[in-house]
């Protein structure tokens, strides 16, 4: 089992199959958050498809912000490797302390400015 499919993220994306919330725009309900440094994926939705989980979100802080399709399984691979600079290894990690919000809701600027976009 992927190490990022956790009993929290089953609930959360309990109800919430992929294309479940399409068209909602900043009404979308966030169903979880993880990050790795200062980028953030926010899950919007997700269902299982064979061993793997495949989610959909936003990506927020990479070379280009977007809405899109990520698999579980390879965000659990991604890690940032700052062993020279003395931090070690870094792995994408899922906020544990976050409430599902509207998309609306969340205090993120950056994200924010993304869903501007489309109004």
């Amino acid at each position: 089992m992927c190490r990022l499919m956790t009993p929290q993220l089953v609930e959360a994306l309990k109800d919430f199959p992929l294309y479940s919330q399409d068209g909602k725009g900043r009404e979308a309900v966030c169903r979880a958050i993880f990050a790795l440094g200062s980028i953030r994926w926010y899950i919007l939705e997700g269902e299982t498809e064979g061993k793997d989980t495949i989610l959909f979100g936003i990506v927020i802080g990479m070379m280009e912000d977007e809405y899109g399709y990520i698999s579980l399984d390879e965000l659990s691979e991604v890690e940032l490797d700052l062993t020279r600079q003395g931090f070690g290894k870094l792995q994408v990690r899922q906020q544990e302390d976050f409430k599902p919000a509207k998309l609306s809701q969340l205090k993120d600027d950056r994200l924010q400015h993304f869903l501007a976009r489309f109004e």
